[in-house]
């Protein structure tokens, strides 16, 4: 059974994404939201790869980024990336489902402190991102 405050976290998201056109390119697709929580999961695409062959690092970030974003400002509080790292783990290739998971670790009055786990459809950690943010005194939605 879902709280009002996880009705809120997922109402506040679903705004987020109507007006995110970078996260609807990448292919990103919600699976659960909770207060100060987020998974999501997208899938490699031909033009998501280096000339290496591998998962271009952007994207590994910015998939990493998505969930920090969705879940650092799903209290309707409008928080901003202040500091932010990625670590590369394991490749990842073309056709590759990207699961990626931002659990809260500090929630403060003006800042947050974040860490994103992204894994592989066979549950490989292939990515560990970490996010700080900082948060304004705006609401993102009118309840």
């Amino acid at each position: 059974m879902q709280t009002e405050k996880d009705i809120l976290a997922n109402n506040v998201v679903s705004h987020m994404m109507q007006h995110d056109g970078f996260s609807k390119w990448l292919g990103i697709e919600i699976i659960e939201i909770k207060e100060g929580y987020s998974k999501i999961k997208m899938k490699i695409r031909a033009e998501m790869v280096n000339g290496f062959g591998i998962i271009h690092g952007g994207i590994a970030f910015s998939l990493a980024d998505s969930a920090f974003a969705f879940a650092c400002n799903n209290r309707n509080v409008l928080s901003v990336a202040l500091d932010t790292s990625i670590n590369f783990i394991k490749p990842v290739h073309i056709g590759d489902e990207l699961t990626a998971e931002a659990k809260e670790l500090h929630n403060g009055k003006s800042t947050g402190l974040y860490h994103i786990s992204i894994s592989n459809q066979n549950n490989h950690e292939v990515a560990v991102f970490k996010g700080l943010c900082y948060r304004t005194d705006k609401k993102l939605i009118e309840k």
